[in-house]
């Protein structure tokens, strides 16, 4: 028989080990318990989306301008202010917007913007006498979304946004503009299997550079990408758009006649109004192999195929690939690339609308659109960092895909060469500066019709560019 005492005592220690337990559980109760996160929190801890570019550009083209008169030399001074604010996760949603605002402080140039057409191509009235550069005056909205994260490793993003894929040559923003190239729809980024990442897309409406909203149709994108290592990844996509007019229709399958008249194109149909809808499938190898911790393998192998699709006209169809490789020595690198846009007899030509297509075939934009000959690029690329600059420096070899017409008749397949160099000046985390400049020289004289017609040629023209840019 147990003892009273005894009793109390295993009773007590009972009671005190029941009394820290308690203890230990408020404790760590207490310590769990975190203020309520609320909206404010989620906007106070959010992104930054505002920057300032000042930039200077001087044109100087050789060529009449649409009155006749020699073109002059453009100079603008302008000034993109994007103002914007991402806001945290709370409750798996976060919002972002950001306001644009495109300043003109000299406008001698012609902004091709207002939608006029002079000879079938855009232009701006009052300064026709000037070279282009497609800078307009804009104020508006840049992007304006809400993000859902409610399911782990995926993003969905519903409404207007900017979107760069791969290296931008198919689907892009064009922020070397200062107005930019956006999207209004919804996309979906997925991470959930290991080293992939999935981006679906449904676009019903794009703003160009231009500032003109299309929305005749809707782009679908699918964009598979598997990453071999952190530097190298093999890509498949499929870009289907159902635009009908992007605004591209002679540019696209050629000009009209010399006589003028607008049922007379290059192919004998109405190419104004000809439907631009078409698909690309493609897949895209790229990376950067390092072999020791200086030496390192850069190289590309990419191809694709374009077609018509959903009533896109017939004579959509032709074919993309790019090659090339080089190799990376500590701040040095040097490759060398081919690509092909093709030609489909002369009739079309391998086109990219949505890709931010000044990185490509030279900055001097000559080639912003595929001449129906089709366009094989030989180039080659130089980088070097130094400190906090950056220089770079390439050389393009453009010939066509099918022989051309010349100014005076015969065929030729030299369009031109080009060379562009920058050096990129990193001040302090927040400021950069950047001197950039091309020249294009114009070869074989290619005119869009036999005979004279000067109609179409590809002139010598140099740029050059200093931009200033402070992000906050």
């Amino acid at each position: 028989m147990q003892s009273n005492s005894s009793f109390s005592l295993r009773q007590a220690c009972w009671r005190t080990l029941m009394l820290l337990a308690l203890g230990t559980a408020y404790s760590a109760q207490a310590e769990e318990v975190l203020p309520e996160y609320t909206f404010m929190d989620a906007v106070k801890t959010g992104k930054n989306l505002s920057s300032l570019r000042l930039r200077y550009e001087h044109v100087e083209q050789d060529g009449n301008s649409p009155a006749g008169a020699p073109l002059k030399d453009a100079n603008a001074v302008t000034l993109r202010t994007l103002l914007g604010w991402q806001t945290a996760p709370f409750h798996n949603f976060s919002f972002g917007a950001q306001l644009i605002d495109v300043s003109k402080f000299k406008d001698d140039y012609n902004d091709s913007t207002n939608g006029s057409l002079i000879n079938s191509v855009s232009n701006q009235p009052d300064k026709l006498e000037y070279a282009k550069i497609v800078d307009p005056d804009y104020t508006g909205i840049n992007q304006l979304y809400v993000d859902w994260t409610g399911i782990k490793n995926n993003r969905l993003r519903l409404g207007r946004q900017q979107i760069n894929l791969d290296n931008v040559r198919f689907v892009g923003d064009i922020a070397f503009r200062q107005l930019m190239q956006v999207f209004d729809g919804a996309t979906l980024l997925n991470k959930s299997v290991p080293d992939t990442e999935i981006f679906l897309g449904h676009l019903e409406r794009v703003q160009q550079i231009t500032s003109k909203l299309r929305s005749d149709g809707a782009l679908e994108i699918v964009n598979l990408k598997y990453r071999l290592s952190p530097t190298e990844s093999l890509v498949g996509y499929g870009y289907f758009s159902s635009f009908d007019d992007l605004g591209y229709g002679r540019a696209w399958f050629g000009n009209a006649a010399a006589n003028g008249g607008l049922a007379a194109g290059k192919n004998g149909n109405l190419n104004q109004g000809a439907d631009q809808g078409n698909k690309i499938i493609g897949l895209r190898l790229d990376g950067v192999h390092p072999y020791t911790p200086d030496w390192k393998a850069l190289y590309t192998a990419e191809y694709a195929k374009q077609t018509d699709f959903s009533g896109g006209d017939a004579r959509i169809d032709a074919h993309y690939y790019k090659l090339g490789g080089g190799a990376a020595y500590g701040n040095f690198s040097l490759r060398v690339d081919q690509e092909l846009l093709s030609s489909n007899s002369g009739q079309y030509a391998f086109q990219t609308p949505f890709g931010t297509n000044h990185l490509f075939q030279g900055w001097v934009d000559k080639f912003l659109t595929t001449p129906v000959e089709g366009l094989k690029d030989s180039f080659v690329t130089a980088n070097y960092k130094w400190g906090d600059f950056l220089f770079f420096a390439d050389y393009h070899v453009l010939k066509s895909d099918t022989h051309f017409n010349t100014v005076g008749g015969g065929f030729g397949d030299k369009f031109g060469t080009e060379w562009n160099a920058a050096v990129t000046y990193n001040v302090n985390p927040h400021l950069w500066t950047k001197l950039e400049y091309g020249k294009y020289s114009e070869k074989d004289q290619y005119t869009l019709l036999p005979g004279n017609n000067a109609a179409g040629r590809v002139r010598d023209t140099e740029k050059l560019w200093l931009t200033m840019m402070y992000t906050f």
